[in-house]
């Protein structure tokens, strides 16, 4: 391959050119990747790039969504988070239905087509105010309130919800399966060290990465379109953001039901004990993605938030992502307040200028409704494959 001969003769070139073949790097491939010229940097960005451009042609996707966040009350004291909220904090709400009613009604006039649903881990094992809540809508838990709001915006909307609710079990994301056709949870590390003492993931039970990845692991089992990722940035070193990709690669090797990998991008905001924390730099941020993509391989959806990384669009592309995520007409990114979505005529424009089409998505990628069988409960069925044409994409116009 003339790219990485010209590149380099190395150890390195030989592994990009096994990757170039379609071979996914092996753990101490990808730990080498820390430390790269020049020049094998760029032939690293070109090999993922054209892994890419493989396996999805000139196609880039997005989710036109509303983003409802049904409580940011939340058991778990992440130090990067601004999300989660103590009850009687400024900002700390959880939602009625008929709010959340309201903005799945506005999202459906904008043409969107998922309802992201996200939320605190378990508040009501800390807080009696968040009990006292749910026992008016007549639950115990909040699992079992977000069941029924899942069934409002099917019964209600067009929509389709996609819930993030953190850590559940078996019978959780049983009872999920029939109202929300796609789930996620960020894996973020497997890294252990992170739960230590002034680390990212202190005094954050839920972010243990033995519960997440069984969490994900059962939703394989249970054939759920899934999402997951890494959050890069909030201590971990390269090698064990590599592990953490590994672990989702063996996952999916598995079960088949990772339809998208996110890799995000910490980024520092006032009031949140990592407020002073070093943000990962643009170009390890980009060797990341590109490293990512030859551990998953080609045929892997990888996302990276566009407006975690404002003005670097066409830089996260070469870096071998193929979708943009869910970007909203109507709501803000509540995880990341200050950071506003991109227009879609600004991504279709730099999607251009890189020479690929921008595409709607649901928040079930293409291949998991046309192409594999049993990743649908049956009540939901012949519904996405209504609002789909026979490749799996949204039959309506797009919306301005």
């Amino acid at each position: 391959m003339t790219l990485v001969d010209t590149a380099c003769r190395s150890t390195m070139a030989r592994t990009l050119e096994h990757a170039y073949a379609g071979e996914c790097l092996s753990a101490p491939e990808a730990y080498a990747f820390e430390h790269t010229t020049s020049a094998e940097l760029l032939a690293l960005l070109q090999v993922a790039d054209a892994l890419r451009a493989r396996h999805h042609g000139d196609i880039v996707t997005y989710s036109r969504k509303v983003f409802v966040p049904l409580t940011n009350l939340c058991r778990d004291y992440c130090g990067y988070c601004t999300f989660r909220k103590d009850p009687g904090d400024p900002g700390a709400k959880t939602m009625t239905p008929d709010e959340v009613l309201a903005v799945v009604t506005a999202g459906a006039r904008l043409g969107c087509k998922e309802a992201l649903f996200s939320l605190g881990d378990k508040p009501e094992a800390l807080f009696p105010s968040m009990r006292q809540d749910l026992q008016q809508y007549g639950h115990r838990r909040t699992l079992d309130y977000l069941v029924q709001m899942c069934q409002l915006v099917l019964d209600h909307t067009p929509l389709l919800p996609h819930a993030n609710p953190g850590v559940m079990g078996p019978k959780d994301l049983e009872r999920l399966r029939e109202v929300s056709p796609s789930m996620g949870i960020m894996l973020e590390s497997t890294s252990t060290r992170l739960l230590g003492k002034g680390m990212a993931h202190d005094n954050a039970p839920d972010k243990d990465p033995a519960v997440r990845l069984r969490m994900i692991a059962n939703a394989g089992k249970l054939r759920i379109p899934f999402t997951t990722g890494i959050l890069i940035g909030i201590g971990e070193t390269f090698e064990e953001r590599v592990d953490a990709l590994l672990a989702i690669r063996d996952l999916h090797e598995r079960y088949g039901h990772i339809q998208e990998v996110i890799i995000q991008n910490f980024r520092a905001k006032p009031h949140i004990p990592m407020q002073d924390h070093p943000e990962p730099s643009l170009l390890d941020f980009l060797r990341t993605i590109a490293v990512a993509r030859l551990i998953l391989g080609g045929a892997m959806h990888i996302q990276a938030p566009p407006n975690l990384t404002p003005e670097q669009y066409q830089l996260l592309l070469t870096g071998g992502i193929d979708d943009w995520g869910g970007v909203s007409p109507l709501t803000i990114d509540f995880i990341n307040p200050e950071a506003p979505w991109p227009q879609l005529r600004t991504l279709a424009q730099v999607s251009a200028e890189m020479g690929l089409r921008l595409r709607q998505r649901l928040t079930v990628y293409p291949e998991y409704i046309v192409q594999k069988s049993g990743f649908m409960a049956a009540a939901l069925e012949p519904r996405l494959r209504a609002l789909v044409d026979e490749d799996g994409y949204p039959l309506e116009n797009e919306k301005e």
